[in-house]
């Protein structure tokens, strides 16, 4: 497994637990929009503790970036990145991903599974070919969300948000239920793209092959 030893350019929170990351990018380092890389800290405790992390960037930048969600009462690698600013060091690995794109459709994404999208819409709107795209992102609430204003710009009335707990008075909380898909999915011969945790995929395709999907049609990271 190679290793490649890059120092954080920029550290930053973008929302209340989500952290941003840009970091250096090695020699001919090479991804494509949806693939990922174990992540490590590059000191002594932490170097051995790998952690699969999507690429956000574009692979045209000259520096990688990753926006990951910080977890710090697991006193683990999430909360050592939480702690973590620009001047560190990180160790990343081989380049690995189930998520790639097919093709237009619907990206179904809940919480933090919307990562693997962001390079995908990112490149598909450099490319002028987001026309037929879709992006249903389930969080807690609107504190939750991520690159908000980017994707709105990027998608418009194709960014729709789904809150399952905003708990603001006059507002009814939503989940991304049969009846939701059939309102918010015209065909459902599309291609789909569903990114989250275990029990939102395992929710989703089921309730997507229910609808008419193809099991073939469906992009999940498995």
């Amino acid at each position: 497994m190679s290793e490649h030893v890059v120092k954080i350019l920029e550290a930053n929170f973008i929302n209340h637990d989500v952290k941003r990351f840009v970091v250096e990018k090695p020699k001919d380092y090479t991804f494509i929009p949806g693939q990922a890389t174990d992540v490590s800290i590059n000191l002594p405790e932490w170097k051995d503790k790998l952690r699969p992390f999507t690429f956000t960037g574009l692979n045209r930048w000259e520096h990688l970036e990753f926006i990951i969600k910080i977890y710090p009462d697991h006193n683990g690698v999430t909360d050592m990145l939480g702690r973590i600013n620009a001047g560190g060091e990180l160790v990343l690995h081989d380049v690995f991903g189930a998520i790639s794109y097919k093709g237009p459709g619907v990206f179904l994404a809940g919480g933090t599974g919307i990562t693997p999208y962001i390079a995908i819409l990112r490149e598909l709107y450099r490319s002028k070919n987001l026309f037929g795209c879709k992006l249903i992102h389930s969080v807690r609430t609107s504190h939750d969300l991520i690159l908000e204003q980017e994707l709105t710009t990027m998608l418009a009335e194709n960014f729709v948000k789904v809150y399952t707990r905003e708990n603001v008075i006059g507002f009814l909380d939503k989940h991304i239920d049969r009846k939701f898909l059939i309102e918010n999915i015209a065909d459902f011969s599309k291609q789909f793209y569903v990114c989250g945790p275990k029990g939102f995929v395992e929710n989703m395709c089921g309730l997507l092959i229910e609808l008419g999907a193809k099991a073939e049609s469906l992009v999940i990271d498995r």
